[in-house]
C-alpha cells in the first residue's frame, strides 16, 4: 500500500497553491453568484418532483460507498491478478478520494453551511441558501459547502481521465458516474452551488493526482509496451 501515499504531501500542496488557487477562488465566486442571484433557491424549488427524487436518491448511496468499497475491491482483484497497472490505478483512485474528502471537509470546517432540511422530512418554506455559519466547526463536516460526494466523484473521474487520456470508454463511464452523483446530491441533500464547487475542487484534485501517478514507472512502462 506504499503507492497509496505516492507524492501525497506534494499533491496536497499543488491542490491549494500555484495556479490551482485560482480555481478555488472561482468556486467561491460562483457560489456567491448562485446564492446572491437566487439561482440556488430557484433550482431547489424546481427539483422537488417525486420522480426526480426517486431517480437521483441512489446517487447519495453510490457517492458514499463506491469510493470506499469499490476502490478496495478493485485493488484486491487487481492485486490478486498481479496486474500492476490496475493496482496502481486503484491506489491513485484511493488517494484522489481521500484528498477530495480532505479538501471538501477543510472548507466545511470553516463555512458551516446547512443543507436542505426537507430530506429529513421537514418542509423548507423559506430561502435557506444564504445561510452560512462561518467560524470553526459551526456546522459539522458531513453536510454543507462544498459537496463531498461531488468532490470525491469528480476527483476519481478526472484521475481516471488523466491516467487514460486515450481511452474514451473509461472517460465516458467515469464522467457519467461523477455527474450522476453530483447532480443527484444537488437535488437531494445539497444546494446547486455545493455541487458546482465540488466539481471544481474535485477536478483540481483529479488533475493533480492523475498527473502525479502518471509519472510512476508502472504507468510509463505500460504505455511504452502498447
Amino acid at each position: 500500500m506504499q503507492g497509496f501515499f505516492h507524492n501525497i504531501l506534494k499533491n496536497i500542496k499543488n491542490i491549494f497553491f500555484g495556479r490551482n488557487f485560482l480555481w478555488h477562488l472561482l468556486a467561491i465566486a460562483l457560489t456567491y453568484i448562485f446564492v446572491a442571484s437566487g439561482f440556488d433557491w430557484a433550482y431547489f424549488q424546481a427539483t422537488r418532483p417525486a420522480a426526480l427524487q426517486t431517480f437521483f436518491w441512489p446517487a447519495v448511496l453510490a457517492g458514499a460507498f463506491i469510493p470506499l468499497l469499490g476502490i478496495l475491491l478493485f485493488y484486491l482483484i487487481s492485486s490478486a491478478g498481479k496486474n500492476a497497472k490496475l493496482a496502481g490505478t486503484a491506489l491513485a483512485l484511493g488517494q484522489a478520494a481521500l484528498l477530495g474528502l480532505l479538501v471538501s471537509d477543510f472548507y466545511k470546517f470553516f463555512t458551516g453551511r446547512p443543507g436542505p432540511s426537507d430530506v429529513f422530512g421537514s418542509i423548507v418554506a423559506i430561502d435557506m441558501t444564504r445561510i452560512f455559519h462561518f467560524g470553526i466547526l459551526r456546522g459539522g463536516i458531513f453536510f454543507g459547502w462544498p459537496s463531498s460526494h461531488t468532490t470525491i466523484a469528480f476527483a476519481m473521474a478526472v484521475t481516471l481521465a488523466t491516467l487514460f487520456p486515450k481511452n474514451k470508454l473509461v472517460k465516458f463511464i467515469a464522467l457519467v458516474y461523477a455527474f450522476y452523483v453530483g447532480i443527484g446530491v444537488s437535488m437531494t441533500i445539497h444546494w446547486f452551488s455545493d455541487f458546482a464547487a465540488g466539481v471544481i475542487f474535485g477536478s483540481v484534485v483529479g488533475v493533480v493526482v492523475g498527473r502525479s501517478y502518471r509519472s510512476r514507472n508502472s504507468f510509463s512502462i505500460s504505455r511504452n509496451k502498447k
